[in-house]
């Protein structure tokens, strides 16, 4: 893919360009939406108010990295459904087990080569670490997501939240410190290795 070309041919109005760019980074910005917001049709939403606005604001990129500029959109898209979330609470549709969690459907189904019980505590953990993700403050959970899911470098995650790269490192060193006491409460489910 020739990301400039695409990029240029964009900001000329070509939609089949910009297209293309969203065909490329569209798995990276709704997982970063769906970690930092925990919902899988809230994060479809901010994925879509992330593309309909770097479309509306091609004209301003002025270079670097895109993929760091189109981050920087999805994460304040995240934001902005979690401002709206704390106005308007919602009550869940689906149905509920006894600990109050939302039932999913059991993923267990779709991978025939694990046993069911290795699929449970599969999904114990995985709902247990995105507990805890849940539970950082916004600011720690944008850059955990960023850095340790994404995969970007400090610079990069600097230019995404438009933050100085002294603060990218303190947040991350605090948040995965904050992440590591809440998965302690479930020491269990972790691999040996992980345990303290």
């Amino acid at each position: 893919m020739d990301e400039p070309a695409l990029i240029r041919d964009a900001k000329r109005g070509d939609l089949d360009a910009f297209n293309r760019l969203v065909l490329e980074y569209q798995d990276m910005l709704y997982n970063t939406a769906y970690r930092i917001l925990g919902d899988p049709a809230h994060a479809a939403d901010a994925t879509q108010e992330a593309f309909i606005s770097a479309f509306h604001r091609l004209t301003s990129y002025r270079g670097g990295s895109f993929k760091a500029w189109l981050l920087r959109i999805v994460t304040n898209a995240c934001y902005d459904e979690l401002r709206r979330q704390k106005r308007r609470p919602t009550t869940p549709l689906e149905p509920l087990t006894e600990n109050d969690d939302e039932m999913e459907t059991p993923r267990w189904l779709a991978d025939s080569a694990a046993s069911p019980e290795q699929q449970v505590e599969t999904l114990e953990l995985e709902q247990a670490i995105q507990n805890c993700i849940e539970a950082l403050p916004p600011d720690f959970r944008a850059v955990v997501i960023l850095t340790d899911m994404q995969g970007l470098d400090y610079q990069e995650v600097a230019a995404a939240l438009k933050k100085p790269l002294g603060t990218i490192k303190s947040r991350l060193a605090r948040a995965r410190l904050r992440l590591r006491d809440c998965l302690q409460g479930v020491r269990e489910l972790l691999p040996a290795a992980f345990r303290l």
